[in-house]
């Protein structure tokens, strides 16, 4: 089943079990990649999903630390929760140790030895890493080892 039934699957059983929190987010979701599909006009694969699931969560992160920073506490409750439900059709998220491993062995292979390289190394990278890493740990790993 590819995350398209999956999600599509979900949002049936959140009707079912009347969960309305979870039949909208999953529905935000939907909603975004059924958008996507019209403007391309063709079925999306896997990996455009996961594109689009990265970035749904990345929106949300970046909202609840706005909502946090403003004292919104109950629109950061919800985010968060928002941000669980996405987060269950990604892939296991690789831990530091397993990215800075990743980075390493990239770096190696482009033959990087300056930050002027980040460039090179992060094109190499993000596409190993797709859906598994927040890009932002990414950076801050190649940065680390590009002093």
């Amino acid at each position: 089943m590819n995350l398209s039934e999956r999600l599509n699957e979900d949002m049936k059983q959140a009707m079912k079990s009347k969960d309305k929190f979870k039949l909208s987010t999953i529905r935000m979701v939907r909603s975004t990649i059924k958008n996507l599909e019209i403007d391309l006009k063709r079925n999306l694969d896997d990996n455009e999903v996961l594109d689009i699931l990265s970035r749904e969560i990345k929106q949300r992160k970046d909202a609840l630390h706005e909502f946090e920073k403003a004292g919104r506490d109950e629109l950061a409750t919800s985010t968060k929760a928002e941000i669980e439900i996405i987060a269950q059709y990604l892939p296991e998220q690789l831990s530091e140790e397993e990215i800075k491993v990743i980075v390493q062995q990239t770096i190696q292979e482009t033959g990087a030895s300056s930050k002027a390289e980040m460039g090179k190394v992060m094109a190499a990278l993000m596409p190993k890493v797709k859906g598994r890493a927040d890009g932002k740990l990414v950076n801050q790993a190649v940065q680390q080892f590009l002093q």
